[in-house]
């Protein structure tokens, strides 16, 4: 799951004065300012022909997974003994665990993704800022938010241009080189229930943006589209994937022989 930090949300949309408007180079100087975080640059793309850049966290990174784990273990009620991201991966899958039904989890989840944010923050994003060119300028504030905030949970990402349903092109998009939650994970059920489908719920019910997320389950990568609608479920590719060849379950199931069809791979927590 992944969602902007309220400060970096906040940045996103930089004010613009009389006197920074009257001088381009201090504007910049001033934009940039406001837009620093913990993490590197959001449009800072990996270079041509290279792998996946390697991410190291910051002090402030290591806030925000213990800030997000906190709320993790207060969903579920339950904490794993081992620290720092293996710890939280050991929560979310337990998450996994105590939900009856994958939409029970997914609930579970955008509850843990709304209590990250003061509610009346996300009230007046909806109300003020979402309706703004028909959710445009909100689509790229929280395609840099998140860019910005979340590469802790995520890895190296950089903001790109999408095709929105109108046909045109916006810079409302982020783009994941290799998600390590979900190569942590070693689950397709964990990235679909516990942040591809909540993730894309809580956008879209308490920020009032359209999100379709696209995960890649070859390379890892994850391709965020704000402001374009997800499809139905039943046309949803990334639900009708087979389980991750390093999945340990799918593996003892290949070893069993149950998994010799396409549909005996399928991960049954989807």
């Amino acid at each position: 799951m992944a969602a902007p930090c309220p400060p970096c949300l906040l940045r996103a949309l930089p004010p613009v004065t009389s006197s920074s408007a009257s001088s381009p180079g201090l504007r910049r100087r001033h934009v940039s300012s406001l837009l620093r975080c913990s993490s590197p640059s959001a449009d800072a793309a990996s270079p041509s022909g290279e792998g996946p850049r390697e991410y190291e966290p910051s002090f402030a990174d290591d806030f925000l997974l213990a800030f997000f784990r906190a709320k993790m273990v207060e969903e579920v009620g339950w904490d794993s003994e081992k620290p720092g991201y293996t710890g939280l991966i050991e929560v979310a899958n337990r998450l996994m665990v105590k939900g009856k039904s994958a939409l029970e989890t997914e609930q579970s989840a955008v509850r843990v993704l709304r209590s990250l944010f003061p509610p009346l923050l996300l009230v007046l994003f909806k109300a003020l800022l979402a309706p703004i060119a028909n959710g445009q300028l909100a689509s790229m504030m929280v395609a840099r938010a998140t860019a910005l905030s979340c590469q802790w949970l995520m890895g190296p990402c950089s903001v790109n241009s999408v095709t929105l349903s109108n046909g045109k092109s916006l810079s409302s998009g982020v783009f994941v080189e290799k998600c390590k939650y979900l190569e942590e994970s070693k689950c397709l059920g964990v990235c679909i229930n516990t942040c591809k489908l909540p993730t894309q719920t809580f956008f879209k019910d308490h920020m009032g943006v359209d999100l379709y997320m696209e995960p890649n389950f070859e390379d890892y990568s994850c391709q965020f589209n704000f402001g374009v609608p997800p499809p139905p479920l039943e046309a949803d590719k990334a639900l009708k994937e087979p389980c991750l060849d390093i999945c340990t379950n799918a593996r003892r199931r290949r070893e069993l022989g149950t998994g010799s069809s396409t549909d005996g791979l399928q991960c049954p927590q989807v």
